[in-house]
């Protein structure tokens, strides 16, 4: 399945690419995710805890860096993550595409992720994954927005889990609210 997520962040062109091109320093702000190993110049290894409803899942992931494209604001990432209990598998290929806002105090930030899912994650249907990803991004945006304002960052260093529960009734109301409007 394709997603597709965007969000300013308040910081030039150039201070925008340098931090989301730090990967130790911005996978902290991925809710639920901790970063384990640095494992060469463009690779690293990472944990992900995602609680779907009743099903805990922890996910052990191999995150390369592919492509990277300056001039063009371009950066491929590719991530293959396995469940730590066997219960599924994830691979995505995630796009990111920099572009300077007006005036040049503002960054435009374009997310595609190519996502495949495995095993008893996959047992959930899009649109409950669609809405993850688009709250998760939010709270990554917001992350990434005080780091480039060096504010204080939300996220602590024990990793909180995504809390899915919520999200997916979240997802389930809106579903059914815009199912009635139509």
């Amino acid at each position: 399945m394709r997603l597709e997520n965007a969000f300013d962040v308040p910081a030039s062109h150039e201070d925008a690419w340098r931090l989301l091109n730090d990967v130790p320093e911005v996978v902290p702000c991925m809710p639920g995710a901790e970063l384990v190993e640095v494992t060469g110049e463009d690779a690293w290894k990472a944990k992900l805890h995602v609680k779907l409803g009743p099903i805990a899942l922890h996910f052990l992931a191999d995150v390369a860096r592919e492509e990277v494209d300056e001039a063009a604001g371009r950066v491929v990432l590719a991530v293959k993550a396995r469940e730590a209990k066997g219960r599924g598998s994830a691979e995505a290929k995630i796009e990111s595409r920099l572009s300077a806002g007006g005036d040049g105090t503002q960054t435009r930030v374009d997310i595609a992720t190519d996502l495949a899912l495995r095993g008893a994650v996959a047992q959930y249907g899009r649109s409950v994954v669609a809405d993850v990803a688009t709250r998760l991004t939010s709270q990554f945006a917001q992350c990434i927005a005080a780091k480039l304002a060096d504010k204080p960052s939300a996220p602590s260093s024990a990793p909180a889990p995504i809390g899915g529960l919520r999200l997916l009734f979240g997802s389930l109301w809106r579903s059914l609210f815009h199912r009635s409007r139509r």
